[in-house]
């Protein structure tokens, strides 16, 4: 079987420009924790306003309903009970005269539209509706209870009740009661019912005082939290800045480290062998020419083991360190990978065409990407041969993309493929890749984070093919 193996399975998905995107949610900008704390910081006010604006509708309704309370028990002080009279039970024209006179001069108006005066049987012995005069209804046990002397109640009217027969037109009423006395004693039930529209224009001039009052020290308190809000924002991209930048110097730091290694391994290490290869095949050649071929066979043998030493340090210094990536271009990296693969055992060839016109980090996550795959050829795949293509791209004449019309070409890409005769894997265990494929998962977060894809066609015994597409430039 062949790297080009035309058995190979189809290719899988591994990694996919969306991926990115959705690490982005999980992983938010500052940009987006400000939008978030935004949304949320509108919602928790809107639900504040609202809930304080209705508390203040229920309590300013329940201050009105109090104030037509405090102005009945007021009326009834003042006003009623000083002409209240035991004749008033019997229809005595003139105690009927005196609370008539007071109430229609001073208490009925444009909010009072009724007065009733009950005794203690549930009869009507004085009312401004001379019809209800002298009718018996019976009492409820709230009306007792304020005949008894319990204060002054206030309720809804129930206009569908037959004591409020003639009270029906006058729309929705509030009807407050207290218990009086005449001047002999006797206790009497005094009602007076209001019109409720007076009772929800005072209760509207309330709620505007307690909603002003609450959505006032709302907004004190929003500005004395935005400077809090702002600090915490400015702290969060300054960390996300000091975070970058770490990464930044570690990352440079990894790579002056690696230049630095491989420039001490090239000129120390590695010229001390060459230079002792040389002598070593110098002492070979004049112990033959004294006719000392066993000492000469000697020395040979040590100088083609010190120039395999040399060449193992040479592969592990392309490794280390691609000095042609930088200097030379992608092509020759790409050739001292290969060279690398080749020097322990598998055929390997790269073929390079077209025009890439790659940046620099798009090269480096080729290079990256093709010696991770290479090395895994080399470590787990146990095969012979293996091949690497780079090759530019355009998306699919004929497939319709997102904003492009079918038939039109789509954005120039690159794709590298890596593939081997090796035994293959399952390829459901590159979620779950054991210790000695951690490189692997380094590499896929790496073409994560740059927006490209990566795609995999393997299966157990039929070879591997790495699929890396990224964006030209």
């Amino acid at each position: 079987m062949t790297p080009t193996d035309r058995s190979v399975p189809p290719w899988t998905p591994v990694v996919s420009p969306a991926d990115a995107r959705a690490r982005d949610t999980v992983d938010p900008t500052p940009r987006r924790v400000v939008t978030w704390v935004a949304v949320v910081a509108v919602v928790v006010i809107v639900a504040v306003i609202v809930a304080a604006l209705v508390a203040a509708r229920r309590l300013a309704e329940t201050e009105s309903v109090r104030d037509a309370a405090d102005r009945a028990d007021r009326i009834a002080d003042v006003l009623v009970q000083p002409e209240l009279t035991d004749a008033l039970l019997s229809g005595d024209p003139g105690a009927t005269a005196a609370v008539d006179a007071v109430v229609r001069d001073h208490v009925l108006s444009d909010s009072i539209v009724r007065v009733k005066i009950w005794d203690a049987d549930g009869r009507i012995v004085w009312s401004d509706e001379p019809r209800l005069v002298g009718q018996r209804f019976g009492l409820a046990d709230d009306e007792l209870e304020a005949l008894g002397g319990a204060g002054v109640d206030a309720e809804v009217s129930d206009l569908d009740a037959p004591e409020n027969a003639y009270e029906r037109g006058e729309g929705k009423l509030l009807e407050t009661y207290r218990s009086v006395r005449t001047a002999e004693g006797t206790p009497l039930l005094f009602e007076v019912y209001f019109r409720y529209d007076e009772v929800l224009q005072r209760s509207g001039q309330l709620w505007q005082g307690f909603a002003g009052i609450a959505v006032g020290s709302v907004v004190v308190v929003l500005a004395l939290l935005a400077p809090v809000l702002w600090r915490l924002l400015a702290a969060l991209r300054s960390a996300r800045v000091q975070r970058e930048a770490l990464l930044t110097r570690a990352l440079e730091a990894s790579a002056d480290e690696r230049r630095r290694i491989a420039g001490t391994l090239h000129d120390g290490v590695v010229q001390d062998l060459v230079a002792t290869s040389l002598a070593l095949s110098a002492e070979g050649a004049a112990a033959r020419r004294r006719g000392d071929a066993g000492t000469a066979d000697g020395l040979d043998t040590v100088a083609g083991s010190v120039r395999s030493g040399i060449g193992g340090l040479r592969t592990l210094l392309v490794d280390i360190y691609p000095p042609n990536l930088e200097h030379a271009g992608l092509a020759s990296a790409l050739d001292d990978l290969a060279t690398a693969t080749r020097a322990r055992g598998v055929a390997t060839t790269v073929a390079i065409s077209g025009d890439l016109r790659l940046d620099a980090d798009a090269e480096r996550l080729v290079h990256r990407v093709v010696q991770e795959c290479l090395v895994n050829v080399v470590k787990h795949a146990g095969a012979s041969a293996a091949t690497v293509t780079v090759e530019a791209a355009t998306a699919s004449a004929g497939a319709t993309t997102a904003g492009r019309p079918s038939g039109q070409a789509g954005p120039r890409r690159v794709v590298v493929t890596v593939s081997d005769d090796g035994r293959g894997f399952d390829p459901a265990t590159v979620d779950h890749a054991p210790h000695g494929h951690f490189g692997l998962r380094l590499v896929t977060d790496a073409v994560r984070d740059a927006g490209a894809a990566l795609d995999l066609a393997t299966s157990p015994g039929r070879g591997t093919r790495w699929r890396l597409t990224v964006a030209a430039s």
